[in-house]
């Protein structure tokens, strides 16, 4: 079996080409976040539910990562505001997207047919607003769960690979490799982006189901981050220093993904 790639990052990649953004004026209903415009969309879901949605793009994008967020915040948190800034200084639009019980601001999150019917209303909507981009897509930790199950059901149109941001793999405290039984139902590059100090996610589990998933599965790892990509002082780096580099290890991916 052909063995699935790992690296360990202790800080910035090298060997990247960096966008240079520029400042385009904004059309109505739109707005700039770090120099890049940001547009407002509602998205359409199966049974009449409409979500939120956010489409930054960047200055001559190579791809859209559809993102998806986790089951504690939704898609303004920091977090995912970082993620679409940093991937469009690399050249990559987002569409970030709400599911509907944070939509509707309610705790208990989707169950998985909703969940994965909002993934594909998504996808269709990058796919309609970024005719002709590649796409990519995924999420943080619960969103990249459920969009691997929508892949795995039935592949999501246009989709060249899955982004997990933070995969959890198991409840914390009890190790288990279940949650990734669907996985295998994936035939799309999959790149796994995940701390070594993550509670949701054993490294040496993890490990296993990347090396069992074959040379279609990529692991990233980052020391000492955890499941919010959160590294102690101990280790003299920041977060702002993991996150940089988590970036440019999704633009380096999708760019060799696109050019495989």
């Amino acid at each position: 079996m052909t063995r699935p790639t790992y690296q360990i990052s202790d800080g910035f990649l090298l060997r990247l080409q960096y966008v240079v953004a520029v400042q385009p004026e904004p059309e109505e209903g739109v707005r700039k976040s770090a120099g890049f415009v940001t547009k407002a969309v509602t998205i359409s879901v199966d049974g009449g539910r409409q979500v939120s949605g956010l489409l930054q793009s960047a200055a001559n994008p190579q791809a859209c990562y559809v993102v998806a967020h986790g089951a504690g915040a939704g898609m303004t948190h920091p977090f995912m505001a970082d993620t679409a800034d940093g991937l469009a200084e690399r050249g990559i639009d987002t569409l970030r997207y709400q599911f509907p019980f944070i939509e509707n601001r309610q705790r208990r999150p989707d169950v998985p047919a909703v969940a994965h019917a909002t993934v594909r209303a998504a996808v269709a909507e990058a796919s309609r607003q970024l005719p002709g981009l590649a796409l990519f897509a995924g999420g943080k930790s619960f969103g990249g769960r459920m969009t691997s199950q929508a892949q795995a059901q039935s592949p999501l149109p246009g989709v060249r690979g899955l982004v997990f941001l933070g995969f959890p793999l198991h409840a914390p405290g009890h190790p288990s490799e279940e949650r990734a039984d669907h996985l295998f139902g994936v035939q799309i590059p999959l790149l796994f982006v995940q701390g070594t100090r993550d509670e949701f996610a054993d490294t040496a589990l993890l490990k296993r189901v990347v090396e069992k998933l074959g040379k279609r599965a990529t692991l990233h790892l980052f020391e000492d981050a955890d499941h919010s990509f959160h590294v102690p002082k101990r280790t003299g780096r920041t977060d702002s220093d993991i996150r940089a580099a988590m970036f440019n290890t999704m633009a380096a991916w999708v760019k060799a993904v696109l050019g495989s």
